[in-house]
């Protein structure tokens, strides 16, 4: 996150809610400001905020923004299976 604005607390607030419903007792999740830890947006190569990052199991993950859509997030983290692509 980048300071206490509503996007970045938004952000949080989904972020537990899923962790909380899907990952219960099986995750970690660490809550830095890049504002007052810049090295980590350095580190990270963190370009927008607010970003999860998904670091194990790999493959590293990166979402950026409030993660509201919920749906889609999941597809990402592989909690769930990403939906059928109509074929053209």
């Amino acid at each position: 996150m980048a300071g206490l604005t509503p996007n970045s607390q938004r952000a949080i607030d989904n972020v537990k809610q899923i962790c909380e419903t899907h990952l219960l007792g099986r995750y970690e999740l660490e809550i830095i400001d890049i504002y007052q830890q810049p090295i980590f947006a350095k580190q990270g190569q963190i370009v927008a905020a607010p970003t999860l990052v998904k670091e194990l199991p790999l493959p590293l993950r990166k979402f950026i923004g409030d993660l509201s859509q919920t749906d889609k997030i999941l597809a990402g983290l592989e909690i769930i299976k990403k939906p059928a692509q109509p074929t053209e």
